[in-house]
């Protein structure tokens, strides 16, 4: 079973055409990308999110070893949904 995990902004529902992902580096991007169209630097996200700037680094990088908790709080922060379809 394949499972397909969606992203879009939180003015939109899933089928205004969301972005799909496969893996930690294409949700980071959607995070990096959302962050700038909303003219966000690195240090505000982090203290919006209170997490530190090298974490917020790490996530807009992939990194495996992001908390999937702090993922998840950047990205209702930046106002953000994640959908998962099956």
């Amino acid at each position: 079973m394949a499972w397909k995990i969606k992203i879009v902004e939180s003015m939109q529902t899933p089928s205004d055409n969301p972005t799909p992902f496969r893996d930690a580096q294409a949700l980071g991007t959607a995070i990096r990308n959302r962050r700038r169209a909303l003219g966000l630097r690195q240090e505000e996200i982090a203290m919006q999110s209170g997490i530190s700037v090298p974490t917020v680094s790490a996530i807009e990088n992939g990194k495996p070893t992001a908390q999937i908790g702090l993922v998840l709080q950047v990205c209702k922060d930046l106002g953000l949904k994640l959908f998962v379809e099956v």
